[in-house]
């Protein structure tokens, strides 16, 4: 029987060369990644995960693979700089490092950053647990596609009982071309270490791309890791993430994500706390409009004793946008003790826009704590009349009312010139 011919994104994305690299071991996983998307292709709704998020339009589209002129192409400088963020960068246009955009001179003591095109010319045996990685589950495709192709990055590494003073920026950068691109970002903070880490998705343009990024974040024993994500990228970006924590003992990670450009953008957070004692808090608002489709899937894991994860998602719908959220806590057996609080409120701002939120929560332990809950609805018409019976328009009420709903998963950010930053990018967001 003949198979059928692939969609032209599974062709062009399998049409595109393997890098080379000379290393065995990561040549051998970069084929059995490609075998596995080649055999299973695109998920579709059927697969739970994917659900709510349908491919059948990005599926009919094809993309050429990477940009042999993303050194030379134009980019403000100045449009990468963030508020409170002045210490190192390191820039990515179209999926290739950028010294000449990058600030790496004078690292602090015990921050080790370099691009991965360049730690793999190295000794590359540090990342051979996370680059070796094969992807198996049914809606992994792009995860696949990521550990085939990507041959570019972030490697990270800050030693044992360091503290980095002023954050570290990574910029992914979208710039004039119809093309496909892809990251790995493979970060790992030592016993005791402390960072602050501001990932950055700008774009601009018309030009419509598809972005996959896989990090994965190891935050050893006792180890704080502060960590904003700003997704501002162009209206016709298809951006596709996935990062995985693993929280060993003492370890603390409080995220900070903010979720407002792109057409079909989703993201993939997984954590695990494996020791004990370790601590998870996210904060997250997603706010698309028009006909944006933003997807966050959360999934948490509690493995040891003791262990903490609060999360609070705010989702802002208008248009004829769709907004998913799922969020999945399981608490293992054995994982005594866990704390787990989860909670998702969401506001549609127009008649088409549509919001799916899934909570989840599996415990298989004793003596835990463990809520969760999800609201979706309209702003409150009483506080809507206080504002208008003092003088205030009905679209400034509004606004004034939609704006304190989601800055209220910025208000713990202690970086406050970026906090401020990031809630008037919110505002700016808003329906007028």
């Amino acid at each position: 029987m003949n198979q059928p011919a692939p969609l032209p994104l599974v062709a062009s994305l399998l049409d595109a060369p393997l890098p080379p690299s000379g290393i065995a071991w990561l040549d051998t996983a970069r084929q059995e990644n490609r075998a596995a998307f080649a055999a299973a292709g695109l998920p579709d709704t059927k697969v739970e995960a994917w659900k709510y998020t349908a491919l059948r339009g990005l599926g009919q589209r094809s993309f050429a693979n990477g940009d042999a002129d993303a050194q030379t192409r134009a980019v403000d400088a100045s449009a990468l700089a963030l508020p409170g963020v002045a210490g190192v960068r390191l820039v990515f246009v179209n999926g290739a490092f950028r010294a000449d955009l990058s600030t790496l001179d004078a690292l602090p003591d015990g921050l080790s950053l370099q691009p991965l095109s360049l730690a793999l010319q190295g000794d590359a045996e540090p990342l051979r647990f996370a680059l070796s990685r094969h992807y198996r589950d049914a809606g992994d495709a792009f995860a696949q596609v990521n550990a085939a192709i990507a041959s570019d990055g972030v490697v990270l590494r800050v030693a044992a009982h360091a503290r980095i003073e002023q954050p570290v920026q990574l910029v992914f950068a979208g710039a004039e071309a119809e093309l496909a691109w892809h990251a790995r970002n493979v970060i790992e903070l030592g016993e005791g270490a402390e960072l602050s880490l501001v990932e950055h998705y700008a774009s601009r343009g018309d030009a419509a791309q598809l972005a996959t990024l896989v990090s994965d974040i190891e935050l050893r024993d006792g180890a704080q890791l502060h960590h904003v994500v700003l997704q501002d990228a162009a209206i016709g970006t298809n951006l596709i993430r996935r990062s995985s924590l693993h929280l060993h003992a003492r370890a603390q990670a409080t995220l900070h994500v903010l979720e407002l450009g792109g057409a079909l953008v989703r993201h993939d957070l997984r954590a695990e706390l494996i020791g004990d004692d370790a601590q998870l808090h996210t904060r997250g608002v997603f706010m698309p409009h028009g006909r944006q489709h933003i997807d966050t899937q959360l999934a948490i894991r509690h493995q040891a004793l003791n262990t903490t994860s609060t999360s609070h998602w705010r989702g802002v719908a208008n248009d004829r946008a769709r907004g998913v959220f799922r969020g999945a806590i399981v608490v293992a057996p054995g994982a005594d003790g866990s704390d787990a609080n989860l909670s998702n409120k969401n506001l549609l701002l127009s008649p088409s826009a549509e919001i799916d939120t899934k909570p989840e929560l599996e415990i298989y332990a004793d003596e835990v704590q463990a809520a969760h809950g999800a609201t979706v609805g309209q702003l409150d018409e009483r506080s809507l009349f206080y504002l208008r019976s003092r003088g205030i328009p009905l679209a400034e009420a509004r606004a004034l009312l939609t704006a304190a709903f989601c800055r209220a998963v910025l208000d713990d950010l202690p970086n406050a010139a970026l906090r401020e930053h990031l809630s008037g990018l919110l505002v700016a967001q808003l329906p007028t």
